[in-house]
């Protein structure tokens, strides 16, 4: 089962599911969770291989999606879903596989398609630091920064540092080996005829509009919407258009 932070008690409301992306935890969601937790139970989860969830050697889109579906089971059976980049696809073949699951699911910043680009630097960045040399999460930041890595990204990076363990809470073996799969999406034939809100960063080129008929194929009620002046991490750069979007979408 993975690693679980849950928001606010159960209410009469559908709990909501977050699902982070690559290299993410549920701890990088706190502060929207908190806020939509007014109105509901909000679940973020540790992803396989990310955070306190279990390693394993495999991390196949379809591994994923049933990781959700069994939190979703703990939870009542039915979930609002959102999910962003990478957990935005888990969140997309959680619908297509488990259509029972999901009531409304809302994809942050990514399409069903594969990806030419590659995380792989960040791997090999966070492979470099000397944890011997850590004492505090600023000195792997300072590591970082000395590696070429911008300073958004410094942070982000060290919230998934455990500085006593001298450890990453990623499993950046099985990333690095998965990498091809994780830029990519499983063929699939399904179809989740639900509400689908796709919602991308203004300055982002993750969604394209050549990537609309495609997610169109698979998600035929989906909706399109952008929030200005944000780019691929869009919840953290618009936080507040951000939970204002999904609470509206959610209370429809």
């Amino acid at each position: 089962m993975l690693t679980q932070i849950s928001h606010g008690p159960a209410t009469a409301r559908l709990p909501l599911l977050i699902a982070h992306g690559l290299y993410g935890s549920a701890r990088n969601w706190g502060v929207i969770a908190k806020r939509l937790s007014d109105e509901r139970q909000v679940v973020a989860v540790d992803m396989r291989n990310h955070g306190n969830s279990p390693w394993s050697d495999s991390h196949r889109y379809e591994d994923m999606a049933d990781d959700l579906a069994e939190v979703i089971a703990d939870i009542g059976g039915t979930a609002d879903v959102v999910g962003h980049s990478m957990g935005g696809k888990a969140a997309m073949m959680l619908a297509l596989r488990h259509p029972d699951a999901v009531r409304r699911l809302i994809v942050a910043d990514i399409a069903p398609v594969a990806y030419g680009h590659s995380q792989i630097q960040f791997i090999e960045a966070m492979r470099a630091v000397d944890l011997s040399q850590v004492e505090r999460r600023s000195d792997a930041a300072a590591q970082l920064e000395a590696l070429g890595v911008e300073k958004a990204l410094q942070s982000f990076f060290t919230q998934s540092l455990d500085v006593a363990g001298q450890r990453w809470r990623l499993n950046l073996d099985t990333l690095a080996a998965e990498m091809p799969r994780i830029m990519d999406f499983p063929q699939t034939d399904a179809q989740w005829p639900g509400p689908a809100l796709f919602l991308s960063g203004g300055e982002s080129d993750y969604v394209r509009p050549e990537h609309r008929p495609i997610i169109r194929a698979r998600f035929p009620a989906a909706r399109f919407a952008k929030l200005p002046g944000a780019g691929h991490w869009l919840h953290a750069d618009k936080p507040q258009e951000f939970t204002a979007t999904l609470r509206a979408y959610l209370n429809a």
